[in-house]
């Protein structure tokens, strides 16, 4: 279906592929993986043709078509999310617009002397429209939609007033509904809710065609895909199973890769040993020679490449009090939309809880009222005795000077620290030498996250509030934070959609539904095993 034959690709002094080949057919559904920088996004843009390897080729088969999610949506205004899904099937979309312009049309008294002729391209484009299937496809856009959590007034809404991340859902939609023969999926997990998430899960494993996906979700990898390609060294490995399997393989190879050098190595130093012993003795002379030659002729065993890993350092917060925080008949409303009505809530020390609820259900709203970035209309938030409070907004990497250098961005932060301190710091978070220097404005969404947790947890706080703290991080850093947190001494009150991250850190839940406010006891395992369910809000 889609052939990469030894392909060679350099991105300016950067070598990204050499010699790289691999076969995907119809039907596989296959991680794309590697480190950040190994050219996982170059592969995707090879195979649309945007881009083209310096050598070598890729064949598609003739006629087959492509669908190519990626996070650079472009711009989208001036119509509806509906019309802007359909777009991506073909001509049918702008029949759909002149349908609802000339249903507009028609309803406006001041068009009335032209009614006649209104009504007669109506007729037209309406017969138009049901002979390309119009209205089975908007049905199914709209499912679609729904199923990335879409109410209908989003759906029927200016797709161009829609934040970054909800026209990323709409561009995702355009691509699900073109059922491509081949779907391309950068990062398709970003952005979504859990909800979301467990309904993209169901969509493409029910998806016939070929699926090529990129995602730092754990958990979605495990579920959908059942074949790993993987970009190592400028070379394409593929391992069949999914991405669990695939780090047990991994692991197991560098063990024995290991294994191998190590032995070696040690014939190797016992072959030296000899030479230099006897290499002045006339009478082991033949001997000598022939064991020179021998290391000449060897094929060198290399050991296994070194993963880097970014080793996130807490430093010990002070004890607070054992009441951290505690909400009381708290009442708010956003216009006609009402959140909160008597709610009450408390938090104890080391009480780490999840937050869970479909999108408007008052997730961030409830950080933020315990953050007091926002006021109750009624009712107290009272923050209890020697607790210093850390907070994770999502919108945290938006405030970063992008002129500034990761140091200057520390050191405006914390003017009275000490210069060695700051280096400390930055180092914990995976900036070390010239890293500090790069300016926060080419820094990549994970860069950008790491700085602003380094940020807020310098003067350690002793209770976190993170609001999706893992959107920007890949599988390894993603990993490093969950083990960082593990050893967190302090209070957490967090939201996630990082199933891995809920179920490695929570041990309370606490679910917003329309029917009310439920506190589960245990961490999201057990909330899962109690209710049934991986999120309150699935869509059937």
């Amino acid at each position: 279906m889609i052939r990469i034959e030894n392909i060679s690709k350099q991105n300016g002094h950067q070598i990204v592929f050499i010699e790289a080949s691999a076969a995907l057919q119809r039907g596989e559904k296959i991680g794309l993986v590697g480190a950040n920088g190994t050219g996982k996004t170059t592969l995707f843009r090879m195979i649309t043709g945007e881009e083209q390897p310096d050598e070598g080729q890729i064949i598609v088969d003739r006629g087959m078509t492509i669908g190519y999610f990626s996070q650079d949506v472009g711009e989208m205004k001036g119509r509806s999310a509906v019309a802007e899904v359909m777009d991506g099937v073909g001509p049918i979309s702008a029949v759909a617009i002149e349908l609802k312009a000339l249903e507009t049309a028609m309803a406006d008294p001041e068009r009335f002397d032209e009614i006649n002729e209104l009504v007669e391209r109506y007729g037209e484009v309406q017969a138009k429209f049901e002979e390309l299937d119009g209205y089975a496809l908007e049905s199914r856009a709209r499912e679609v939609l729904a199923g990335l959590s879409f109410s209908q007034e989003m759906m029927e809404g200016d797709v161009g007033v829609l934040s970054g991340g909800w026209k990323m859902r709409v561009a995702l939609a355009r691509i699900l509904l073109m059922k491509p023969d081949a779907m391309l999926l950068d990062e398709p997990s970003n952005h979504l809710d859990l909800e979301s998430l467990i309904w993209l899960e169901a969509f493409l494993k029910n998806y016939d065609g070929l699926l090529i996906m990129t995602s730092h979700d754990r958990e979605f990898m495990n579920r959908v895909v059942s074949k790993i390609l993987e970009i190592d060294g400028g070379e394409l490995n593929t391992y069949s199973g999914n991405y669990k399997f695939f780090e047990e393989q991994r692991e197991m190879n560098e063990r024995q890769q290991q294994a191998r050098f190590e032995r070696q190595q040690a014939m190797l130093a016992k072959e030296i040993k000899f030479i230099e012993r006897f290499k002045a003795r006339a009478s082991h002379a033949a001997q000598v020679q022939s064991r020179v030659k021998k290391l000449e002729k060897i094929d060198k065993v290399e050991p296994p490449k070194r993963r880097q890993s970014i080793l996130f350092e807490f430093l010990p917060a002070p004890r607070s009090g054992d009441d951290v925080v505690a909400l009381k008949n708290i009442h708010k409303s956003y216009g006609s939309r009402r959140i909160y009505e008597g709610f009450d809530f408390s938090i104890r020390r080391k009480e780490r809880w999840c937050v869970m609820g479909v999108n408007g259900a008052g997730k961030s709203t409830l950080l933020k009222l315990v953050t007091g970035n926002t006021e109750p209309d009624e009712g107290s938030v009272a923050i209890g005795g020697s607790v210093k409070l850390g907070y994770f907004a999502q919108h945290a990497m938006d405030v970063l000077d992008g002129e500034h250098t990761v140091f200057e961005s520390l050191e405006s932060t914390f003017p009275q620290a000490g210069q060695g301190s700051l280096r400390a710091l930055a180092g914990c978070f995976g900036f070390s030498g010239d890293d500090v220097e790069k300016r926060c404005r080419v820094l990549s969404g994970g860069e950008k996250a790491r700085l602003a947790m380094a940020r807020m947890l310098y003067d350690p706080p002793n209770f976190l509030v993170l609001d999706e703290p893992t959107n920007h991080l890949d599988v390894l850093t993603k990993d490093m934070l969950i083990k960082a947190l593990a050893d967190f001494e302090g209070t957490m009150l967090f939201v996630s959609h990082d199933r891995h991250f809920l179920s490695a850190l929570s041990n309370r839940v606490l679910e917003l539904t329309p029917e009310g406010v439920h506190v589960y006891g245990g961490g999201y395992t057990e909330y899962v095993a109690s209710t049934g369910q991986e999120a309150p809000g699935l869509h059937s």
